[in-house]
């Protein structure tokens, strides 16, 4: 499968000699990647998701992407200006970008290690402190705010009687059901943990947002990508370490403070930054399954590969199952 040409021809630059369609790489968001060869070396060309993303905000992730190299982060994408000027191309509803390839695989839980830890919390650690003076500001955790209403909805939703219908040959099905027996108590704890950070005056400033295991990139013990930053935005930088440990090494503290002594080494962490990190942990291990029985229940979102998504759910609901009670 081929980008189209009119996208192509937006960055004649690169006069491409090799095109592979690599698909959405394993992801559930909708976008579509493509490995562009050339003689000026690899790209990475993106076409986002056709919902929830504008031109100006892509432009915005753009820049903070630019900041980052400026600063010396050399393990984030350059995004490639169009032969118009802009960064990014609207072509057949959606927008695309096109970045410059990163080495390395995203294989930590092939090959886990405390170097490969401490890497990745030093490699954070660099970006925030890149990002750290990009408008900064005071203000409550948006992200308590966010998983607080998102909690709030699914109480909401299961007051008018819904209950997931789950069809036998479904391959989510015996984690689904697992996951509907376990929220009720795990909803009210997680609210109960939330409510007392609600209107805690934190430092903010751009996050990432999304450190999943598989937007890590490692040639040896270095980290050498880091990608996809659709979800970036203003939020605590807790909430980036809390899914980058919870990912990476799931509920095993003795590791997360391997990579937390590494990040504090770069960017120095406060215990009631430490206290925060734990709670964003726990409560989005509940709000991300709350959010996958809403997508696949209620809101009959599709995706291609139902099997990958039985296998993230078994993780997750597995670690809900030997969960401690959650910290407030």
């Amino acid at each position: 499968m081929n980008p189209p040409r009119d996208v192509l021809e937006r960055f004649p630059a690169l006069n491409c000699h090799g095109v592979h369609f690599l698909g959405n790489r394993g992801g559930f968001s909708g976008a579509q990647l493509w490995r562009l060869e050339s003689s000026a070396g690899d790209f990475c060309l993106k076409a986002w998701p056709p919902v929830d993303l504008t031109a100006e905000r892509l432009t915005g992730i753009h820049q903070l992407l630019r900041a980052a190299r400026r600063a010396g982060v050399d393990f984030v994408p350059q995004a490639l200006a169009t032969s118009a000027g802009p960064s990014e191309v609207v072509s057949g509803g959606r927008l695309w970008d096109c970045s410059t390839w990163l080495p390395g695989a995203a294989d930590f839980h092939a090959h886990p290690s405390a170097a490969r830890l401490a890497a990745a919390g030093a490699a954070l650690a660099r970006l925030h402190v890149a990002w750290q003076d990009q408008s900064p500001r005071n203000g409550p955790c948006p992200v308590v705010q966010r998983r607080r209403a998102g909690l709030q909805r699914w109480q909401d939703l299961l007051a008018t009687g819904w209950q997931p219908t789950i069809t036998p040959d479904d391959p989510v099905r015996p984690w689904a059901e697992r996951a509907w027996q376990l929220l009720p108590h795990a909803v009210t704890q997680a609210q109960r943990a939330l409510f007392d950070w609600r209107d805690v005056p934190l430092r903010l400033h751009p996050c990432w947002s999304d450190p999943w295991h598989a937007h890590v990139l490692f040639t040896g013990d270095r980290v050498t990508g880091v990608i996809d930053y659709g979800a970036v935005k203003e939020d605590h930088a807790a909430i980036d370490l809390a899914r980058l440990l919870g990912s990476l090494v799931g509920d095993d503290y003795a590791a997360w403070e391997v990579a937390l002594s590494a990040y504090a080494a770069i960017r120095p962490l406060t215990n009631q930054e430490r206290l925060l990190i734990v709670v964003l942990e726990q409560v989005g291990l509940v709000n991300a399954l709350v959010s996958w029985l809403r997508w696949l229940y209620r809101d009959g979102r599709v995706f291609e590969d139902r099997d990958a998504i039985a296998k993230r759910l078994q993780t997750m609901v597995t670690r809900l199952d030997n969960q401690a009670p959650l910290k407030k």
